[in-house]
């Protein structure tokens, strides 16, 4: 048995101590969950600036292939998921929910090869390291880096699929190595400014001046942009809010620094061809916090009208880190302070 096999039938072995088990139906991948009810670590606030936490999951499965979770989106239902692994899958299932309204479990947990344009899946990263997802219409946007691309699927079947198109990026290739790409997609509003454009994120593309390049791939206002990097956190994933703000989560992860993670809110007026934006800084964590390596973020709107916020973390299939989802709701009349103190 190897190490990272042992790690994984202990925290299985130490979860169902915990008294939460797995569904295992059918062909459903088994997913053990732990609840996770307090953000910063020892402490039982909930509120951080206009974000209220609402409770988490730490997640664990004996079958090999979960983790590496680079991406997420919901469903109108705001409980199924679809997810994309870096290593070239795709996962989807639910969310569960305990009485109180937090995250209980996840259910109905499949996981699926992704296939390219060829109609062949290629597990593992290089040609279908996948980073980034959108739900557009009846069509799923992938973008992958290494191979830089925006690959098109049909939403209808789409596990069984293969890529039925590949967008132009716009972004220079040149901009972009081979493992600091296109971490970044996602869909804008029909009724913002963009009016619908699909728009890309680089993780650490830059232009000229140093700041992360990004694109607005179609639409009345196409073309390039840039977002001003602050210190050492890369883009990971992005998503637009209903009000056509785009929340932007980034992350630190180096030895020398240590682990970090920040969600900035940009103001959807200001994004257009030739902008350079900022935005305002929402919440950081750090080691005080319950984060890891996060990659994934996804908004919607509950049925209260208020926004709601997941994040997902990717744990590199190692021993060392933790499959995470985390979830906000966002408060309109409060504004903009760190949680890492």
């Amino acid at each position: 048995m190897t190490v990272k096999r042992l790690y994984r039938a202990a925290a299985t072995a130490l979860f169902i101590a915990a008294g939460t088990y797995p569904s295992w139906a059918g062909n459903e991948v088994p997913v053990i969950s732990r609840q996770i009810t307090d953000f910063r670590i020892g402490f039982s606030e909930t509120k951080f600036g206009s974000l209220e936490f609402l409770g988490g999951l730490e997640m664990v499965s004996s079958r090999a292939l979960f983790g590496s979770l680079s991406a997420i989106r919901f469903r109108q239902d705001q409980k199924h998921f679809v997810v994309v692994l870096d290593t070239g899958q795709w996962l989807t299932g639910s969310i569960e929910r305990d009485a109180k309204g937090r995250l209980s479990r996840l259910s109905g947990v499949e996981i699926t090869p992704m296939k390219n344009r060829a109609g062949r899946s290629l597990e593992g990263k290089g040609y279908m390291d996948a980073e980034g997802l959108a739900l557009d219409g009846d069509r799923i946007l992938v973008s992958f880096e290494q191979a830089h691309r925006v690959d098109v699927y049909p939403d209808q079947g789409f596990e069984q699929s293969r890529a039925i198109a590949t967008l132009p990026i716009l972004i220079p290739r040149d901009m972009l190595s081979d493992n600091r790409g296109i971490e970044t997609i996602t869909v804008a509003p029909a009724s913002s400014p963009l009016q619908g454009g699909v728009v890309i994120v680089s993780e650490r593309g830059l232009d000229s001046e140093g700041n992360r390049i990004a694109a607005i791939l179609n639409g009345p206002l196409k073309g390039l942009f840039s977002i001003k990097r602050d210190g050492s956190f890369d883009v990971t994933d992005g998503a637009f809010l209903p009000d056509g703000d785009l929340l932007l989560l980034e992350r630190r992860f180096n030895m020398a620094e240590g682990i970090g993670m920040r969600l900035r809110r940009i103001k959807g007026a200001d994004i257009g061809p030739g902008a350079v934006v900022a935005g305002d800084l929402l919440l950081e964590g750090n080691f005080n916090t319950q984060i890891d390596n996060m990659e994934g973020l996804d908004a919607f709107q509950a049925a209260d009208g208020t926004t709601h916020i997941i994040l997902v973390s990717d744990d590199n299939h190692s021993i060392l880190q933790r499959n995470l989802m985390l979830e906000f709701r966002l408060d309109e009349g409060t504004r903009l302070i760190g949680a890492s103190d």
